[in-house]
């Protein structure tokens, strides 16, 4: 065999239509691991879409138990007694407060 028909062997259409696959194949592999649209980049976003979910229903639960506690500011006075009562300390007319204090000081024990 000659250096030509060896170098015209190895130019097959074949072999040049495997290695454009093969070239392919890894750029394609590539894009779904590394690049825009990853898998990665993909697990990555669905985890701070659970994140932000998760985020979204506390305040959720905060805004409803903020507008129950706006609701009934708005409609009752035994809500709105209650808080100057609890915060503000403030007591009724012709009412009495007392204050009872415990005594938490340990007395030593006498053998």
């Amino acid at each position: 065999m000659t250096e030509q028909q060896t170098q015209q062997n190895w130019f097959t259409l074949p072999r040049i239509l495997f290695w454009i696959l093969v070239v392919l194949f890894f750029s394609l592999q590539l894009r779904l691991w590394i690049g825009d649209g990853s898998l990665a980049e993909v697990w990555h976003l669905n985890s701070a879409i659970e994140q932000q979910e998760t985020e979204n229903h506390l305040l959720e639960e905060r805004n409803k138990r903020l507008r129950a506690e706006v609701s009934n500011l708005k409609e009752g006075l035994d809500a709105v007694e209650e808080r100057a009562r609890t915060q503000l300390g403030m007591i009724k007319e012709d009412e009495t407060f007392f204050l009872i204090k415990e005594d938490n000081t340990l007395k030593p024990k006498q053998p």
